[in-house]
């Protein structure tokens, strides 16, 4: 039997994303793939560190990706 169309995540939202048990969506920082002989040991250390996503813009949009449809509509927590 298949499974309804609505129910999956999106999996290039779920690579790059997490939603905390509160609800705020985290994001990691950029400039930790390559190049890193260049950087100093506390900046790598310092790109290790997730951020919360800032723009409000995106926090619902991000979470209707990662949320399977199913589950009604999530509750948005702006910090």
């Amino acid at each position: 039997m298949r499974r309804p169309k609505g129910i999956k995540t999106k999996k290039a939202a779920a690579k790059r994303f997490k939603i905390t048990a509160s609800g705020k969506v985290l994001r990691s920082r950029a400039g930790k793939r390559h190049l890193l002989q260049g950087k100093s040991p506390k900046r790598r250390r310092a790109l290790v560190a997730r951020l919360p996503c800032i723009p409000r813009t995106n926090i619902a949009s991000n979470k209707a990706c990662l949320l399977p449809a199913n589950t009604g509509s999530p509750t948005i927590i702006f910090s």
